[in-house]
C-alpha cells in the first residue's frame, strides 16, 4: 500500500502564493525565522540579516525618524510592502506618507503608501536588493529608493538614494560613503555620514 503524499505548501502552492495563503500557512514552523516574499506567485525565502545589517537598520531609523515625522512621514521597520496579492516584498526600512487604514492594510502595507523603500545589501540577496527591488518599488511609484552597503571587516559604508526619474526607473540623487555626509532636501530634509550605521 503507497503511502500518501505529505502537504508541503512549499512545493505545492509554488507559483500561486498569495497574501491570502500567506496567512494561512506562514511562516512555516520549520522556518520561522525566514524572510519572506513572493514575485508573481513564487515564494521568495532568505535568513535572517546579518547582525551588521540589523544594527544599521535601527541606527537609521533613528537617524531618519525626526526629520522625516516633522515633515508628516512615518520610519517603520520591516513591512510587507504589496504590490498584488501574488507580490511583496520587505523592504529593510520603510517610509511611509499616509498610514495604513485597516488592519488587513497594517499587515500587507499597499505599496501606494509608501515614499521610500530602503534595501540593505545582503550576501545572499544581492540581485534582489540591486535590481529585482528597486524595479518592483518603481513599476508600482514608489517615489525614492535608498540602497546601503555595510563592510563589516572594512568598517566601510556606502549609501546611495534614488528618486524616481521620468523614464520610470530610479536616478541617484545622493550617494556618500563613509567620511562623508548623505545630504539630501527630498522627500524629507536627509543628512548624515554613513558610518554612523556601524556599531
Amino acid at each position: 500500500m503507497a503511502m500518501p503524499m505529505r502537504y508541503d505548501p512549499l512545493v505545492d502552492l509554488y507559483g500561486i502564493w498569495t497574501t491570502q495563503l500567506a496567512e494561512r500557512f506562514l511562516p512555516l514552523p520549520e522556518l520561522p525565522d525566514a524572510r519572506y516574499q513572493c514575485i508573481d506567485g513564487r515564494l521568495v525565502m532568505t535568513p535572517a540579516e546579518v547582525g551588521t545589517n540589523s544594527y544599521g537598520e535601527g541606527k537609521l531609523i533613528r537617524i531618519l525618524g525626526p526629520t522625516a515625522e516633522a515633515a508628516g512621514f512615518y520610519v517603520y521597520g520591516q513591512v510587507n510592502l504589496t504590490f498584488s496579492p501574488q507580490r511583496w516584498i520587505q523592504p529593510d526600512v520603510t517610509v511611509l506618507h499616509d498610514l495604513p487604514k485597516t488592519d488587513e492594510e497594517d499587515r500587507w502595507v499597499p505599496a501606494h503608501l509608501c515614499t521610500m523603500a530602503v534595501e540593505f545589501v545582503s550576501p545572499g540577496s544581492r540581485r534582489q536588493d540591486f535590481v529585482d527591488k528597486p524595479r518592483r518599488c518603481a513599476e508600482a511609484g514608489v517615489p525614492y529608493f535608498m540602497r546601503v552597503q555595510i563592510s563589516r571587516r572594512l568598517r566601510h559604508v556606502a549609501v546611495e538614494l534614488s528618486a524616481l526619474g521620468e523614464f520610470g526607473g530610479y536616478d541617484t540623487v545622493a550617494k556618500a560613503v563613509s567620511g562623508q555626509r548623505l545630504r539630501a532636501d527630498a522627500p524629507f530634509p536627509i543628512d548624515f555620514d554613513p558610518a554612523d550605521l556601524l556599531p
